[in-house]
């Protein structure tokens, strides 16, 4: 399964994302901001780090992006797109995805392990999952707030799109703790927490295990390459 990960200009965490495809058994295919052509890819990630255009709006330059859209189109056709922190604003400034990611409600930039509840196993990227378990990944953003208006917030809760839900605070404001949320085919996801960064011993965040233990994020890839074969 060749799976694309997405580099634009001042990117941060494409390496790690291509790092979690491989660990998670897939072919990890590099892409350029300027591409048009997907290169066969099967799924394409959008990863966090921090993109260009940022100072204008998290994610509205890019958004306009060549190779976005080819992925528009493509995820349309119902190919995975999964989009993490500035992905995930990508995402929404594209039109893939609902809503907006403003500034944090207590206006500073946060880096921290953050426990999500997953809502919701009917996507291509949390389907590895047991619908309510409670996972660990690290989140890191200063831009991190979803927000919507009160009818979209009523449609992502009533159609079970919002994917993970923040527990044991709320870090950002984000409106009803949402965290992570889905188109209504369920193939696009954008999820603010980091997964890319918690797929391997010894890197991730503290578990029961010990130090550094934690592997939450990799059932995410993992889902995904069950979905694909």
């Amino acid at each position: 399964m060749k799976v694309g990960v997405i580099t634009f200009p001042g990117s941060l965490d494409e390496g790690d994302a291509r790092r979690a495809v491989r660990l998670a058994g897939g072919q990890a295919v590099e892409l350029w901001h300027a591409d048009r052509d997907l290169h066969g890819v099967d799924a394409v990630i959008i990863p966090g780090g921090f993109s260009y255009g940022d100072y204008l709006r998290c994610g509205a330059i890019a958004a306009l992006a060549p190779v976005m859209q080819s992925v528009i189109d493509r995820a349309k056709d119902g190919m995975p797109v999964l989009g993490i922190c500035n992905g995930f604003q990508v995402l929404c400034e594209s039109g893939l995805l609902p809503g907006a990611l403003v500034r944090n409600d207590h206006q500073k930039f946060i880096c921290r392990e953050q426990k999500l509840r997953v809502e919701s196993t009917r996507t291509a990227w949390s389907s590895g999952f047991s619908e309510g378990a409670e996972i660990t990944i690290p989140l890191k953003n200063g831009e991190g707030s979803f927000q919507a208006h009160d009818e979209t917030i009523a449609e992502l809760e009533g159609e079970g799109r919002v994917v993970f839900r923040y527990v044991d605070g709320n870090p950002n404001g984000s409106r009803n703790d949402i965290a992570g949320i889905s188109n209504a085919a369920g193939n696009v996801v954008g999820l603010m927490p980091h997964p890319e960064h918690a797929v391997e011993a010894g890197y991730g965040p503290d578990s029961p295990s010990g130090i550094r233990t934690g592997t939450d994020g990799l059932i995410i890839f993992q889902s995904l390459m069950g979905v694909l074969r």
